[in-house]
């Protein structure tokens, strides 16, 4: 079975993580754990985010707010898909005694949630016009 096919099936059958390697102090995956629902929180607040622009600013062009919108609101699908990745990943990794992943994602996530930000302030700035 491949490698994405196994950390797939992971996703959706946990218990199978004790199959690989040997058990990590509780600490460092209780840590994995907590980290993973930071993630989530994280996609759970951009999904709000993206929601609240396209409800409480209709003022705005059409264009505008949806492409705003739909970029929150995809940041956070990616951002919750990648905490569950990220989550079994790194907790082969402890089981195995290897280096944790290294991951892109969090720099891909802020410029993301960066150019929104930036495209909220020029339309600030330019007063909302629709």
């Amino acid at each position: 079975m491949s490698g994405l096919v196994r950390g797939l099936r992971l996703w959706f059958a946990p218990e199978r993580i004790r199959e690989e390697g040997d058990t990590p102090d509780y600490r460092f995956s209780l840590a994995n754990e907590r980290t993973f629902l930071a993630w989530v929180r994280t996609a759970l607040a951009l999904v709000g985010a993206g929601f609240a622009v396209d409800q409480f600013l209709p003022d705005l062009r059409w264009g505008v707010r949806v492409g705003m919108a739909v970029a929150l609101l995809v940041a956070g699908a990616l951002c919750a898909l990648r905490a569950v990745n990220h989550w079994v990943r790194c907790e082969r990794a402890m089981r195995r005694g290897e280096d944790l992943p290294v991951t892109r994602f969090p720099t891909v996530l802020s410029l993301l949630v960066g150019v929104v930000a930036v495209a909220m302030v020029v339309v600030v700035l330019s007063g909302w016009a629709g």
